[in-house]
């Protein structure tokens, strides 16, 4: 899918573009890189869909004492819907995440990438990252410059293995408990009890730190505010290229490859959508963060 995508983008481009109109450039004549294939898109989509419905039905579970929750259980169609649609959520996010390591089983084993694992563009952390880390508190503090960021940035890294992480804890202490009579034969009953604790504490962490942490990075972030669409249009500017990921961009520019990357602009019906979209959920999500924290604090 990536390699059509990508065939797709530069194959599109033209350097004869009827009446002066070329659709690989924006108003002011800005050239647009692919960032995310069109099967990342839509796999980030199913993946914060899934994330926001099981966040609001297992919010209102878990607060189901609050009156908040009864009326959101209530418009619903009563606690049985909201399970219901919990444990929808739970299976779609849990074949997404198995076709995930499935692709990346096949690409690492049989396809022989093992960029996967390790270099430039590897989710793996490495000894750059922490050097840019180091670097982002230097320049914090004007004690440096802005390091040079490549494909991806350790906070983006981070942003990968704490999901990664909590659908392993979360999922598979999600299925203990709906399946417990099964687990119970072979589990004393102090693990089912730890299993409950775990995916309960587990799911508010996962919660507050996407609501906060990763909505902050991705769109609320000085360069990226109001709303960063990349992730919904798979594209980025040449500016936001050299600003966001000078190292990679730079890398490209010495390879001669710079030209690989290069896109078509997304139509502004896609750019007014996933504005639409992204500022839907990060107002879902922000809104879910404050009924959280009073909840918490009221127990």
């Amino acid at each position: 899918m990536a390699d059509q995508t990508k065939t797709a983008g530069v194959s599109s481009l033209s350097h004869h573009a009827v009446a002066g109109q070329d659709s690989t450039l924006g108003p002011t004549g800005e050239r647009y890189f692919m960032r995310f294939t069109l099967m990342q898109r839509y796999m980030h989509a199913i993946m914060f869909t899934t994330f926001l419905g099981l966040a609001a039905t297992g919010l209102t579970i878990r607060f189901s004492t609050n009156a908040w929750a009864q009326h959101f259980a209530f418009a619903i169609g009563g606690f049985g819907a909201i399970l219901f649609v919990h444990k929808l959520c739970a299976v779609t996010l849990t074949f997404e995440f198995l076709y995930h390591v499935k692709d990346i089983a096949v690409r690492i084993l049989f396809r022989k990438e093992k960029g996967l694992l390790w270099g430039p563009s590897s989710m793996v952390p490495n000894l750059q990252d922490l050097k840019d880390i180091i670097g982002n508190f230097r320049w914090f503090f004007g004690l440096g410059p802005k390091p040079e960021i490549g494909r991806y940035a350790y906070w983006e890294k981070f942003d990968y293995w704490a999901v990664f992480w909590g659908m392993i804890i979360i999922g598979f202490s999600g299925y203990v408990m709906w399946f417990g009579p099964f687990f119970g034969r072979f589990l004393p009953g102090w693990a089912l009890n730890a299993v409950q604790i775990v995916h309960g504490e587990e799911a508010l962490l996962a919660i507050t730190f996407i609501f906060s942490i990763h909505f902050v990075n991705s769109h609320l972030r000085p360069d990226n505010f109001p709303m960063d669409t990349t992730i919904f249009t798979g594209a980025m500017t040449e500016d936001e290229f050299k600003e966001r990921h000078g190292h990679e961009y730079q890398k490209l520019v010495r390879e001669g490859r710079l030209e690989e990357k290069l896109t078509t602009r997304p139509p502004t019906w896609l750019v007014n959508f996933s504005r639409l979209v992204g500022f839907t959920a990060v107002f879902i999500g922000l809104a879910l963060l404050v009924l959280t924290v009073s909840a918490y604090f009221r127990e």
